[in-house]
């Protein structure tokens, strides 16, 4: 009997500690995938054209809408006008034109229209990349589940420190960095990258980071004094061009008054456009009146 009891404890705890070291040794994993196609710069660009058409394709229906009640308009107000048959007739246009524009629409933004095949298109890529990133980190990391926290997958509770989103968009980020790799240096800076951790390549990043802040910030800095240069530049530019404009107008005051007394016209010449007499002119009647005298 206590044979039997210590075998049924050994038997208990050895149990016990499986399900314990099996519940410590699960790894679960998340993802978010609206995320990553955000910060991903081909879907982002990709989806800009997307959103381009569908303005286009909105701007076509509403078109066809606008016909459409312009025809109902033009009945309404001709149909006392129009026999039977004419009525008939319009309402006929009017509902092959309806049927188009429905037509229209269920083909651009239908469950099966061009947006949601053009959106399936778009994402599909990078789903199947970052599946394959996925996997590549699941069997390093040795992770027992990943789930994508933007599907439909109820998660009431997710640590950040399970979020390996941004492992997977770093490895997009490198992918396509490869792709853009020319020489032999680009390519072992990108392969030494691979080989870090992931806590060594976030400090790694850290510091890009802050190295390109305080690049953009020296930039700043260099583009203030450019403009201050600049406006500085420009003012004395406008104020030397003032003070030329004004010498040259004082110097064709000058050619014109000098002109002016060659020619024996009044200097400066009267606004009004009478013109006085000259100033070495004699009065009216000087000369009879001297002549009188004599």
């Amino acid at each position: 009997m206590k044979k039997n009891q210590l075998l049924f404890f050994a038997i208990a705890l050895l149990g016990i500690t499986f399900t314990l070291q099996a519940q410590r040794g699960v790894r679960i994993g998340y993802i978010d995938m609206e995320y990553i196609l955000e910060n991903v710069p081909e879907y982002k660009e990709a989806g800009t054209q997307l959103d381009g058409k569908v303005q286009r394709w909105k701007a076509d229906i509403e078109k066809k809408q606008a016909e459409i009640d312009l025809m109902k308009l033009t009945l309404t107000n001709e149909r006392v006008l129009l026999t039977k048959e004419l009525i008939v007739e319009r309402e006929e246009e009017i509902q092959i034109k309806e049927d188009e524009m429905v037509a229209y629409q269920q083909g651009k933004f239908g469950p099966k229209g061009d947006l949601v095949i053009q959106r399936r298109q778009l994402v599909q890529p990078i789903q199947d990349q970052v599946f394959n990133i996925v996997q590549d980190i699941a069997e390093a990391k040795k992770y027992d589940f990943i789930f994508d926290k933007s599907a439909d997958v109820v998660m009431l509770f997710a640590a950040e420190r399970n979020d390996i989103s941004e492992q997977v968009l770093r490895s997009i980020n490198r992918v396509e960095k490869r792709k853009e790799a020319t020489s032999k240096r680009e390519k072992r800076e990108i392969q030494q990258r691979d080989n870090l951790s992931t806590e060594e390549d976030a400090e790694v990043t850290k510091r890009e980071e802050a190295i390109e802040e305080k690049q953009t910030a020296r930039e700043q800095i260099m583009n203030d004094r450019k403009a201050e240069r600049d406006s500085i530049r420009a003012a004395k530019k406008a104020e030397y061009d003032a003070k030329r404009a004004r010498l040259l107008e004082i110097r064709q005051r000058k050619r014109d008054s000098v002109q002016a007394v060659r020619n024996g016209t009044p200097w400066p010449p009267e606004e009004n456009g009478t013109q006085s007499p000259p100033s070495n002119a004699l009065p009216s009647g000087g000369e009879e009146g001297d002549g009188g005298n004599k």
